[in-house]
C-alpha cells in the first residue's frame, strides 16, 4: 500500500485491503472512503468486506464511488462534509487516483493528481518469468536476504508474498507493556522491498522442485536458478478451542497480533484486581520468552500501581521448564517470585469460554497421564500453536514435523540443493527469533553466492537466538545462545552482562534495534552478523 498525505487530515492510496486497516488504524485514521465502484477488477475486495472489516476495528467506513473523473455536485458535497467533520480520513480507489481528484475538487484545489506506482504484475500463466533468486516470503528473512545478496552481486530477485503490510514484530510485547506505539511497527511492504528487486504481491501455491519452479495463486508459473524458502510460520488460534471468537473482548488478548497487542495494555491499564492468566503452548513458537514478557510487563505496571497485592498472577507453559537455557533461570525465577506468580508447568491451554470466563487446560502429571482442569479469569493473554505454514508442511519439502528440512548449518535443503530455508519455516532447532533471521541473512547470501560460482557452501549458521526477557519496564535480561544453550552474548560482560536484568539491555531493545532493523537489517547492513566459514563435520 502506498499512502500518499494530502494534507495533514486526508491521506489516499490504491485498493485497501483488509489486513491493511489495522495499519491506518495505527496510524490515526478515523474514517474509510472507498471512492471505487465495486465489480472492477475480479480481484477487487467488496465494498462490503472492507465495511466488515473496518467495523471490527471501530473505523467508520463509506462509500462515495465514480468512475474515471465523473464525479457528481452531490459525491463532492459528501466528500467535503467528511472532510469538514474534522476527523482523519484515508480514501482509496484502484490508484488512488480520483481519490485525489475529488479531495481536491471539494477542498478548491484542482491540479491534476500525480501518478502513483504500483508493484510489479505477475507473469501470466502463459509465460514463464525467469528470475537468478526467488524468495517466498517478504518478512524479516526474505527481505534481510534479498538485500544481503545485492550487497554482494547484481542478480535479478523476485520477492514473492502477499502481505501488504510489513511488521516488527519484537515490538509488539513493548506495545502490549505500553513502552512502544503500534504505529512505529507496521510499514507498507512496498517501502521495505530491496530496490532493484521485483515483488510479485501475491502467494505462493505450490513448489515445482524438480522444474525449478514456484507456482503462484493465480496459475501463473516464476522459475528459480535458487529458490529461498522464508514464509515464516502459521499462528494456529484455532488449534484452540473457542479461542477465535473470544480474542479482543472478555478479558482474552494475545501480543502475537498486531491488532492485540494495544488490547493487551488497555486491559493492563484498566485492571482492577482479580485472577490473571498467561499460556505459552508447545514448542516450538516465534520467541519463545514473549508469553512470559507479556506477564512481567504487566506485573510491574501493576506492581507500581500498587494493584499486585489485588492480583492472582498464573503462568500456565505446556513444556517443563521456564526457560531451555539454564543460566538465565536465576534472573527469571527471582521475578516470579517478585511478582508472586503461580508457575503451573505441562499445562496444555485446550479450549476459552470468554463469555463465562474460563479456560481449560490439559495437565500432563509426573507419571505422564493427562487430566484436564479448568479454571476462570479476569485477564487471558494467550500464545497460540504454531505451526509450517500449508504450502510447506503439505509439501515433500518438509521433515517429519513438517517443518522446512535443511541442512542446520548451511540453511541448505537436504534433497535440493538450489533450495535453502530461513526464518521461523526451519526445521533447525535454533530458536525461532528476529535475531535468528538476521544472522541467517548473510549465511543463505554467501551460500546462494557460492553456489552461482558453482562451489559448495562456505558459510554456517551456529544456531544463534536472542530473547530480551524484559522482566519489567526499564530492565532486560538479555539472553543470547546458540545451538544446545550454548552462550553465544555480543558483548563483553563488563559492558552489558547478558544474565542478570540491566537498563543497558532495555535501550538495546527499545531504542536501538527498532531502527536499525528499518535502516540496517533490511537494507544489507549485517551488524554483528558476518557468517562463519563452513566446516563440513
Amino acid at each position: 500500500m502506498n499512502i500518499t498525505s494530502l494534507d495533514s487530515q486526508v491521506s489516499v492510496s490504491e485498493q485497501v485491503h483488509a489486513e491493511e486497516l489495522a495499519l491506518l488504524k495505527a496510524q490515526g485514521v478515523e474514517l474509510i472512503i472507498c471512492n471505487r465502484p465495486d465489480n472492477e477488477a475480479a480481484d477487487q475486495p467488496s465494498f462490503e468486506s472492507i465495511r466488515e472489516a473496518a467495523s471490527k476495528l471501530s473505523l467508520e467506513c463509506v462509500h462515495i464511488p465514480f468512475s474515471g473523473s465523473d464525479m457528481s455536485v452531490e459525491q463532492i458535497a459528501a466528500f467535503k462534509a467528511h472532510v469538514a467533520s474534522g476527523k482523519r480520513i484515508h480514501a482509496y480507489c484502484r490508484t488512488g487516483n480520483r481519490s485525489t481528484q475529488i479531495w481536491r475538487r471539494a477542498t478548491g484545489l484542482h491540479e491534476s493528481a500525480s501518478e502513483h506506482t504500483s508493484v510489479a504484475p505477475a507473469p501470466t500463466t502463459d509465460a514463464v518469468k525467469k528470475y537468478d533468486v526467488v524468495i517466498i516470503g517478504a518478512g524479516s528473512a526474505g527481505v534481510s536476504i534479498a538485500a544481503s545478496l545485492l550487497k554482494r552481486r547484481t542478480l535479478r530477485i523476485a520477492i514473492v508474498g502477499k502481505a501488504r503490510v510489513h511488521y516488527y514484530q519484537p515490538g509488539w510485547t513493548l506495545v502490549g507493556g505500553g513502552a512502544m506505539n503500534i504505529a512505529s511497527t507496521a510499514k507498507p511492504t512496498a517501502e521495505v522491498i530491496p530496490n532493484g528487486v521485483t515483488w510479485l504481491s501475491e502467494n505462493a501455491a505450490g513448489i515445482d522442485a524438480d522444474n525449478q519452479q514456484v507456482l503462484l495463486e493465480s496459475g501463473a508459473r516464476v522459475h528459480y536458478e535458487q529458490l529461498v524458502v522464508a514464509p515464516g510460520l502459521e499462528l494456529h488460534w484455532d488449534g484452540i478451542k473457542g479461542l477465535s471468537e473470544t480474542l479482543g473482548q472478555n478479558g482474552v488478548t494475545s501480543n502475537y497480533a498486531f491488532e492485540l497487542a494495544p488490547y493487551t495494555f488497555e486491559l493492563v491499564k484498566k485492571w482492577r484486581g482479580g485472577k490473571a492468566l498467561f499460556t505459552q503452548p508447545p514448542m516450538p513458537i516465534k520467541c519463545a520468552g514473549a508469553p512470559q514478557k507479556a506477564m512481567y510487563l504487566a506485573a510491574d505496571y501493576w506492581l507500581k500501581h500498587g494493584l499486585l497485592s489485588k492480583s492472582e498472577i498464573g503462568f500456565y507453559n505446556a513444556g517443563g521448564v521456564l526457560f531451555g537455557v539454564k543460566e538465565y533461570l536465576p534472573a527469571l525465577e527471582s521475578y516470579i517470585e517478585r511478582y508472586q506468580v503461580q508457575l503451573h508447568l505441562q499445562h496444555k491451554l485446550v479450549r476459552v469460554d470468554g463469555g463465562n470466563r474460563t479456560a481449560e487446560f490439559e495437565r500432563t502429571t509426573a507419571d505422564g497421564k493427562v487430566e484436564t482442569i479448568t479454571q476462570n479469569f479476569d485477564f487471558l493473554h494467550v500464545c497460540p500453536p504454531q505451526r509450517a505454514p500449508k504450502l510447506i508442511r503439505d509439501s515433500q519439502l518438509a521433515d517429519s514435523s513438517g517443518w522446512l528440512s535443511v541442512n542446520a548449518s548451511t540453511l541448505q535443503h537436504t534433497k535440493y540443493k538450489t533450495i535453502w530455508g530461513a526464518g521461523d519455516v526451519i526445521s533447525a532447532p535454533n530458536a525461532k527469533t528476529m535475531a535468528a533471521a538476521r544472522k541467517q541473512a548473510p549465511v543463505v547470501a554467501e551460500n546462494i553466492i557460492a553456489a552461482f560460482d558453482k562451489k559448495s557452501p562456505i558459510a554456517q549458521y551456529d544456531g544463534y537466538g536472542s530473547c530480551p526477557l524484559t522482566v519489567e519496564n526499564g530492565k532486560i535480561v538479555l539472553a543470547e545462545f546458540s545451538y544446545g544453550g550454548k552462550l553465544a552474548p555480543s558483548f563483553p560482560s563488563w559492558v552489558l552482562k547478558g544474565t542478570e536484568p540491566t537498563y543497558l539491555a532495555w535501550l538495546l531493545k527499545k531504542s536501538v534495534l527498532p531502527p536499525f532493523y528499518w535502516h540496517g537489517m533490511l537494507k544489507g547492513r549485517e551488524w554483528l552478523a558476518r557468517p562463519e566459514p563452513y566446516c563440513e563435520k
